[in-house]
């Protein structure tokens, strides 16, 4: 018994590697629109509009069609970046216009998007145009212009120039734009309140017609738009939302919408990722609009009195999304591939089969982006990262077989100062 005193022990097997999950980033966080999303009203962005937006039309190219972007940034200045575009038909004829376009911007703060000036470019109308916007986070007052420099027709008064001031803080979003060249005839150009409680938002909008009379506009109903919503959840893609809307726009039109985030997990039955990983987050998106003309009159002069649809995604990993949408004339189906090089490509394809002829056409498109950064960070234990791209630790995370696992963590809590910017919400401005 003493000879076995002497001999060392050895030393015990290395733990297994802990199981993870794969929290894929998503396809297109922030959306485009929110680069310049100080230039529009915020009617126009809140009550899902801008998340149904993304939903009904992003990668849902024209039939017979093809898009091309590039989104680049130089490696050495992330203060400018330039989105050079090119679409056009397939069977190109000398009818047809090939639109190429080109915008360059400049932002001076690189947390502060807000703050930008841009150059657009285009062989179409405005051939030459000039955005620049300021916006004061500590004070939630901005002030913007758009100036086209370069027309093939400057009659209307739409191409003579715009300008705005807005305020926006948590609760509450106002502003107006007014035409800097005929201030004697159309102040406002529109004008915006939204006011936030709790979960419910309600928002008003004033868009005189062109050509009425002063005494008149504040009278018609056709200048006014109403907005009433009901939301849920945060904006962060990490986090479930959903956002019910009802409006009656210029007085005429009844519009009824609702969309839903959803962010689940599903147990790994593939071979492509490691051993250790055995499950995966999806995001889910699911959208409904439904739009009745009130107006007895403007609805016998139009085709339809009134119209729907109904369009879902699908994340399936870091690498495929498939899209879906239906509506009464027509249904389309839309498959994106997306590499993660830097910059990421992706490629897509879509089906739209009208209803009308029976027939089904196609449309393709490919993206090259290096402006919108999707890598992860290390963040608090449900983000410890083992690959600075996918894969992160399980522990922190509820996983039940047959049940919805959620974040418990920061996320949850409204607290995303440890989140990679690029999946905070957008900020805290209404």
């Amino acid at each position: 018994m003493g000879s076995h005193l002497g001999k060392e022990q050895p030393p015990p097997p290395p733990p297994p590697p802990p199981p993870v999950v794969i929290v894929p980033p998503l396809f297109d966080f922030p959306p485009l629109a929110v680069r310049t999303r100080m230039l529009e009203s915020s009617y126009n962005l809140l009550f899902g509009k801008l998340a149904l937006k993304c939903l009904f039309d992003d990668y849902f190219e024209d039939a017979r069609h093809f898009s091309t972007r590039i989104m680049l940034k130089p490696i050495d200045d992330p203060h400018a970046d330039l989105v050079a575009t090119v679409s056009g038909p397939f069977d190109h004829k000398p009818d047809d216009n090939i639109v190429g376009n080109a915008e360059f911007r400049w932002q001076s703060n690189v947390n502060n998007p807000h703050t930008f000036t841009d150059l657009f470019v285009s062989n179409s109308d405005p051939i030459l145009r000039l955005r620049s916007c300021a916006y004061y986070p500590k004070y939630g007052f901005g002030a913007f212009g758009i100036f086209p420099l370069l027309l093939k027709n400057r009659e209307f008064s739409g191409n003579q120039g715009l300008m705005g001031l807005r305020y926006g803080s948590t609760n509450l979003s106002f502003g107006t734009t007014f035409l800097p060249l005929l201030l004697g005839d159309d102040i406002p150009k529109s004008a915006w309140l939204i006011r936030r409680i709790g979960r419910l938002t309600a928002g008003v909008q004033y868009e005189p017609q062109i050509g009425a009379r002063d005494e008149e506009k504040f009278k018609d109903l056709a200048n006014w738009s109403y907005a009433i919503g009901y939301g849920v959840g945060s904006e962060s893609p990490l986090s479930p939302s959903f956002n019910f809307c009802l409006e009656l726009a210029k007085g005429s039109e009844f519009i009824a919408s609702f969309y839903q985030h959803m962010v689940v997990q599903r147990r790994m039955n593939t071979s492509l990722e490691e051993n250790e990983a055995f499950g995966i987050t999806n995001y889910i998106d699911f959208g409904f609009e439904l739009k009745t003309s009130i107006d007895n009159d403007k609805a016998k002069n139009t085709i339809q009195n009134s119209t729907f649809q109904v369009a879902a995604s699908w994340q399936v990993n870091k690498n495929f999304l498939l899209k879906g949408k239906i509506g009464p004339l027509s249904s389309s189906l839309a498959l994106a591939f997306k590499s993660w090089w830097k910059p990421t490509f992706t490629l897509s394809l879509s089906a739209k089969r009208d209803r009308t002829d029976g027939k089904t056409a196609f449309g393709f498109g490919i993206l090259a982006d290096n402006v919108r950064e999707a890598s992860y960070h290390r963040a608090d234990p449900n983000f410890v990262m083992l690959k600075p791209h996918k894969e992160h630790l399980a522990e922190g995370i509820q996983w039940k077989i047959g049940e919805r696992p959620i974040f418990e963590s920061d996320v949850k809590s409204g607290n995303f100062i440890g989140i990679p910017r690029e999946l905070r919400p957008l900020d805290n401005i209404l």
